[in-house]
């Protein structure tokens, strides 16, 4: 029987719209599931599995949430391995805190700090991290270098500062009211040796002082030879306060010697040098009023100054008192002076934010003048058996220092880590954070030398993760990232 030819067109025209409807609604249900979070499978494509994107080592065979950190669980890409061939290939041998390598553990959970252990497998590496491809690596100059037990050395170089042995300062001043009769010392700079007079001054009350003392000193000759004792010790008691009078007031036992034996009052008071030294400040002037207590000259003694040397923050851990120093003069470089620190203050200057470490030298030329700037050397003992490692493999954040270990196969982990001295040879201390025999990166940092800048390098090289869910109906917040990733970011803000 022969079918028409429209027939044949109708039943070809079907088959297509039919094959086009099936594909239509094939492709519909793939999108809706794949919205869903659920991926469907055909004969011969690989069964999916599932794992958490925070903890790579979850694997599971369905969808859910992480029994550690409660993030929702993604589809792992086919060919990428999992499920039980993978766990036979990668076994885990402990679990240990990510910031304190040496709390080691036998199963998962949180460390002293709150923080999820991570795995270590029996090849020795770990999950999480950054993850950087052998290629990238080359490209950036990655080279890392071990953590290491060394000693460390410094040769401290400072800025010193000539100035006054504040020992050996003197201040002249009058006890008495009155006026400056004659001047001796008539300009600053003047040296003066002990017992120099300086200046002389009138003062009614010293006048008066002094006929007090001559009356008291003829009465208690008279009372001498009384009946009463009582008198004769009065007399005698009155002569003492007056010649202590004199005394307080600086009259020295001389003058009042001669006062006795001349019995001449003295209308002036001379003042003398109590050291020797240079005037470094005069205020007196030939015939000015002066009152009680007013200081009159300063004396210093420059046969032996201080030099300050101006400490930084960071190198005081080097410093100590009884340490050689070498000062150099500027105007004289080839000549050196050698000294010990006999000081160090427990203040800073606010203005520099230094600390003074204060070295003695004789001075008997006269060659270092106050307010001289000199060069300080300064021979530190050397700080032995420390961890250390490559001063440039630290970057530091307003909230401290952080390195990235190098754990083998392109991972890198960032670590806080806690530093001590610099030494000369381009090391840092580590006080914690670190093991021997770790590796660092040293090179390559300056892809993460500011803070915007090293958030996103540790972004774009963190190995997949998936964003965080919203709340479920039902739940007051959405589960919490871990604490190893909130460290980070407080780490870097």
């Amino acid at each position: 029987m022969r079918v028409p030819g429209y027939v044949k067109v109708v039943a070809v025209v079907a088959g297509l719209v039919a094959a086009l409807g099936f594909g239509y609604w094939t492709g519909t249900v793939r999108h809706q599931h794949a919205e869903e979070g659920v991926v469907v499978t055909t004969a011969g494509e690989e069964k999916s599995k599932w794992t958490c994107g925070m903890h790579p080592f979850i694997i599971r065979d369905e969808p859910g949430l992480c029994p550690i950190c409660g993030m929702q669980l993604t589809p792992l890409k086919p060919g990428t391995g999992g499920g039980e061939q993978a766990s036979a290939e990668r076994k885990i041998k402990y679990w240990k805190s990510s910031m304190d390598p040496t709390y080691v553990r036998d199963e998962p959970g949180k460390d002293a700090m709150g923080m999820d252990l991570v795995p270590v497998y029996e090849d020795g590496g770990t999950s999480g991290g950054i993850a950087v491809d052998p290629v990238t690596q080359q490209s950036m100059g990655v080279r890392t270098a071990p953590v290491e037990v060394r000693d460390l050395h410094r040769s401290l170089r400072a800025i010193g500062l000539v100035t006054f042995d504040e020992a050996r300062q003197y201040a002249v001043n009058s006890k008495i009211e009155g006026w400056i009769e004659k001047l001796y010392i008539n300009q600053s700079g003047q040296p003066v040796r002990k017992g120099q007079p300086l200046l002389e001054i009138y003062s009614p009350d010293l006048v008066a002082a002094q006929q007090e003392y001559l009356l008291a000193l003829e009465s208690s000759k008279r009372q001498t030879t009384s009946p009463f004792p009582e008198i004769a010790e009065g007399g005698k008691r009155l002569l003492e306060a007056a010649r202590n009078r004199l005394r307080y007031w600086d009259i020295s036992e001389q003058q009042i010697n001669q006062l006795e034996q001349t019995k001449q009052v003295k209308k002036t008071l001379t003042l003398y040098s109590p050291n020797s030294g240079i005037v470094t400040m005069k205020t007196a002037l030939q015939g000015m009023r002066v009152m009680a207590g007013e200081e009159l000259l300063q004396i210093a003694d420059l046969s032996q100054v201080w030099v300050n040397a101006e400490i930084y923050e960071q190198d005081l851990p080097w410093v100590k008192v009884g340490q050689s120093a070498r000062v150099e003069l500027p105007y004289a470089s080839s000549k050196a002076l050698e000294g010990k620190v006999d000081y160090i203050y427990p203040y800073l200057a606010g203005e520099t934010r230094t600390v003074k470490a204060r070295i003695v030298f004789a001075n008997p030329g006269l060659e270092l003048k106050p307010d001289m700037y000199a060069n300080v050397q300064i021979a530190t003992e050397a700080v032995k058996g420390v961890l250390a490692i490559p001063a440039n493999a630290v970057l530091r954040s307003g909230q401290g220092a952080v390195v990235f270990v190098a754990r083998g196969e392109g991972k890198f982990d960032p670590r806080p880590v806690e530093t001590g001295a610099n030494g000369d040879d381009g090391y840092v201390q580590i006080l914690s954070g670190l093991n021997a025999g770790e590796n660092v990166v040293t090179s390559a940092q300056f892809m993460l030398d500011s803070e915007s800048k090293l958030r996103e390098a540790i972004e774009k090289m963190r190995e997949p993760q998936v964003s965080m869910p919203a709340a479920a109906p039902g739940q007051e917040t959405a589960p919490q990232p871990p604490a190893d990733k909130k460290k980070l970011d407080e780490l870097f803000k």
